[in-house]
């Protein structure tokens, strides 16, 4: 039951949006509020809106009623960012609309395309968008702008920061800034004066403090999304290029994105890749900082735990299983439109690092079968890892960035430090040439000397980072909740006045995804944490990802393989528990339709999952297991005795074919319906298209 306020709420946004696109139901709530991170909230209400006009309305009804928003496109954040307890607004399904502009050189996206769609669009042109997450064949355009999202090719130079040209956005009174529309510039200036004099000020403000600007200076020269873009307030004069700015980064805080534009860049004809084995981890990172003057495209370090998670793989070479403990990678990659030029940049780069030993001697390899191998062994890293956790237990995954120089030091660091609180299943890995590391390992939450544990280690990894390295706690992933208590911790009290003044500007009641960036609460990152409870061994190892759900044909239509995993692992901790027993029953209501009728079993979820979890085999399994007695012996009879069985439907479709020449459709169509409505529903409709029973196939020629 909705609070009145909800329910009013509710009452009045489905007058103008279509009611079957507001949700209520404890089945659909869980199943669409669920993100790829460690927490969990339970929405009271999540709407599927399709255009602008549809989120207007949804936010001014909601600031009538003082009522919180969270926007979500794919749902693919890591670190907390995109979940509520209050109303969960997704853009996906009707965001679509993309339009290339200036001869290719921009291109306009809507929040619910996915990236790797972007870059279809762009690809017969010889361009792509900057950003290159490592979930870009999931993640979606609204989700890669407010996170700033960056990745492996692109760097610092062509994230989403640097490469966005222009936005469109939805404040929280309804109003519309469109960056690339000159007249909606003029008229927010008007009507919003306000709001851009307190901008000019933290401008200025920031400018006249020394110390303070060339803090903000530093902290960006390497990755950083811990906090808000502040570095808005020192890269831009004009306020309108400030606000934009803002934008990315701001984990749908301040506004709603209704579209974005990129500037394109180039996607190179010709790519090729090395994976570099060294001795040492120290080997590895002083090759980087030899590498950051070559031409390559990108540098990806993997510990020897990394390796050791795809060395199962089919496509993994042996020597895999042989590296001694000590080993590090770097998959190295170098691109050109040029293929001699390409090949003159692979020799520089061997040249580059020659004064260092490899373990093993290296090519580097366009061949399609292993240069794929080679970026599916590192993008895949998080959820291969994670699938290798023990069940129950959750995958946490951090990132964090070092100055350059110091990547060595604060890789052994990170490594000393997992193993002071016994976190042995630690991997490390990430961007080398940006010193950005991920860092991937299981976590129990399910008692509280487990979670003191996590308390620790996060406490400790932010004085190493912060005051012992001067790197970054969050480098591209986004701060969400789970490094919102550290933010003043990483920035300083001046700089965390300047972001609490950003977010009182754009939402001064704290209803745009309340509690995210800034949270004041300094143990935010160890409530409202996600159970992970043993369901079935087919699903047990997701961890939510998502990366299926675009290969999902029933995805939109009720539920993704995310999803029904999701709603599989609730009945499951609700049956052990037994400490909700209305909920439970709330949620098997639907559970038949949603999870098991619409679900197609055809395996492609597994295609996409990189630990190859088939969500359908695990469908067919739940069918199989809800079947009573009587059931399952008609179906093994009829598995059993197939010859007759086929003999007796083509002579029943004959007889139907027959039935229908004499009768006509119209008698047929009435009669059928008839048949249907007394035996309610038991008994299929007619229709024309019915086929006429096939002769009898003679095997025997």
């Amino acid at each position: 039951m909705l609070a009145p306020s909800y329910q009013k709420f509710k009452d009045i946004v489905s007058a103008s949006i279509d009611p079957k696109r507001i949700l209520t139901n404890p089945l659909q709530t869980l199943a669409y509020g669920t993100d790829a991170s460690f927490y969990r909230l339970i929405p009271k209400i999540v709407i599927l809106a399709h255009n602008e006009s549809e989120v207007i309305e949804i936010i001014k009804q909601a600031k009538a009623f003082d009522i919180a928003l969270t926007f979500r496109a794919a749902g693919t954040s890591l670190s907390g960012q995109a979940i509520t307890d209050s109303v969960l607004v997704v853009a996906t399904h009707g965001w679509k609309s993309f339009e290339l502009l200036d001869n290719n050189q921009k291109i306009k996206l809507e929040p619910g395309i996915i990236g790797a769609k972007a870059n279809n669009y762009l690809a017969p042109h010889g361009l792509k968008i900057g950003p290159d997450p490592a979930s870009i064949g999931a993640c979606m355009i609204g989700g890669i702008v407010a996170n700033n999202a960056s990745g492996m090719c692109c760097g610092t130079a062509q994230n989403s920061y640097q490469t966005i040209a222009d936005i469109r956005i939805v404040l929280n009174d309804g109003t519309i800034l469109d960056t690339a529309n000159f007249d909606s510039v003029a008229a927010f200036k008007n009507n919003k004066k306000g709001l851009i004099q307190e901008i000019e000020s933290l401008r200025d403000e920031i400018k006249s403090n020394d110390a303070l600007y060339k803090r903000i200076l530093n902290k960006f020269k390497i990755k950083n999304t811990t906090g808000y873009s502040i570095n808005a307030l020192v890269d831009y004069e004009d306020p309108i290029d400030i606000i934009k700015h803002l934008m990315v980064g701001s984990e749908g805080t301040l506004a709603f994105i209704s579209n974005v534009t990129f500037k394109t860049v180039i996607d190179e004809k010709y790519k090729s890749c090395s994976l570099l084995f060294f001795h040492t981890i120290q080997d590895a990172c002083n090759a980087t900082i030899l590498l950051k003057s070559s031409p390559v495209a990108a540098v990806e370090l993997l510990d020897r735990e990394s390796i050791r998670s795809v060395e199962k793989d089919d496509d993994a070479p042996d020597y895999f299983k042989t590296l001694p403990e000590s080993a590090c990678a770097l998959l190295v990659e170098c691109r050109d439109n040029d293929l001699a030029v390409l090949n003159q940049k692979q020799e520089t780069i061997r040249l580059q690092i020659q004064s260092i030993p490899t373990y093993t001697d290296y090519e580097f390899t366009s061949d399609p079968k292993q240069y794929y191998f080679n970026w599916k062994a590192r993008k895949g890293l998080l959820p291969t890892v994670g699938g290798l956790r023990k069940n129950g237990t959750t995958v946490i995954i951090e990132d964090v960035a070092f100055p350059l120089p110091q990547l060595a030091d604060a890789c052994l660091a990170l490594k000393d430090l997992f193993k002071k609180y016994e976190y042995h299943d630690a991997v490390l890995f990430g961007h080398a040439l940006e010193g950005n590391l991920h860092f991937v390992f299981s976590q129990d939450f399910s008692n509280q000397a487990e979670v003191d544990r996590y308390e620790k280690l996060m406490s400790e990894l932010a004085i190493l980072v912060v005051d012992r390295f001067g790197g970054s706690l969050k480098a591209e992933h986004g701060t969400g909740r789970n490094m919102a208590p550290f933010v003043e911790k990483e920035w300083g009290i001046a700089a965390y006045e300047i972001m609490k003044r950003i977010k009182n500007i754009f939402d001064p009641n704290n209803k745009i995804n309340p509690d995210v960036i800034i949270n004041p609460d300094p143990k935010a990152h160890l409530k409202n944490l996600k159970p992970l409870p043993e369901s079935n061994a087919i699903i047990d190892k997701c961890i939510e990802c998502g990366f299926c759900e675009p290969y999902c044909v029933s995805e939109g239509l009720t539920l993704s393989p995310r999803q029904r995993i999701v709603i599989a692992r609730e009945i499951s901790r609700l049956e052990s528990t037994n400490d909700d027993p209305p909920r439970l029953a709330d949620i098997r209501k639907d559970v038949t339709y949603q999870l098991d009728e619409t679900c197609a079993t055809d395996g492609l979820c597994a295609l996409a999952c990189p630990v190859h979890i088939d969500t359908g085999k695990f469908v067919k399994e739940w069918r199989a297991s809800k079947l009573d007695s009587g059931d399952k012996k008609v179906a093994a009879y009829i598995g059993s005795h197939m010859a007759g069985t086929t003999a007796i439907l083509r002579v029943g479709l004959k007889m139907v074919s027959f039935f229908h020449s004499i009768l006509g459709t119209t008698i047929m169509t009435t009669l059928s319906n008839g048949f249907h409505f007394i035996s309610f529903g038991k008994v299929s409709k007619w229709i024309p298209e019915m086929p006429k029973g096939a002769n009898k196939i003679n095997t025997k020629n």
